[in-house]
């Protein structure tokens, strides 16, 4: 059974741009073959249908965490994701696509309308590593803070987009986990990872 998804933002439910993102290790073509998936899953799940699952190459099929982001007419609809790989990357992407179009709580599920207008965005997240919070690179690194059974996640999107600096990125990431903001500095975990975004709309 899968873990349930992430939703990556602040309590202010912030979007996901494509501000920060490690070098290309996905291809054009790959990127596109994703893009396709994720809007495929999308329309597929609308309209309450399937999608054949089965990774095209190699590379797709790797386990990788990621996380699928929603636009309808430049506006945020649904961002969710795993922090985790549990299933192939080809996999993922479609039923986080799913997830952000059907499941985000913040937001009603996308209509058939919608769908054929609206953009998407994916993180393809490295593993996570721990890290010394003196270590942790505004830009680069986005963040899973836990402590005591919670967890917080934030992309590293998001301290770009609100141009925090390093301590304010620790203490909103141990908020998102419903922490104290400074637990960070008294034996919270710090784990951080890189993602690779990319989207309809070039950078």
């Amino acid at each position: 059974m899968s873990p349930p998804p992430e939703n990556p933002h602040s309590a202010s439910a912030v979007s996901c741009p494509p501000a920060a993102s490690t070098p290309a290790e996905f291809t054009s073509e790959e990127r596109t073959i994703l893009l396709r998936l994720a809007h495929a899953a999308i329309e597929a799940a609308v309209g309450g249908q399937t999608i054949p699952l089965d990774a095209p190459s190699p590379h797709l099929a790797e386990p990788r965490g990621a996380f699928t982001t929603i636009y309808v007419r430049g506006e945020l609809r649904g961002c969710v994701g795993y922090v985790f790989p549990v299933h192939s990357l080809y996999r993922t992407v479609a039923e986080t696509a799913r997830s952000a179009a059907l499941e985000d709580a913040r937001f009603s599920p996308i209509r058939m309308e919608e769908a054929a207008g609206l953009e998407v965005s994916l993180s393809i997240l490295s593993l996570t590593r721990e890290i010394r919070p003196e270590e942790v690179e505004i830009g680069r690194h986005g963040l899973l803070i836990s402590q005591h059974g919670r967890r917080g996640l934030l992309l590293p999107q998001v301290p770009v987009e609100h141009a925090w600096d390093r301590a304010t990125f620790l203490e909103q990431t141990c908020r998102k986990a419903g922490l104290p903001g400074d637990a960070w500095r008294s034996g919270a975990t710090i784990e951080a990872f890189t993602a690779e975004v990319f989207g309809d709309t070039p950078a």
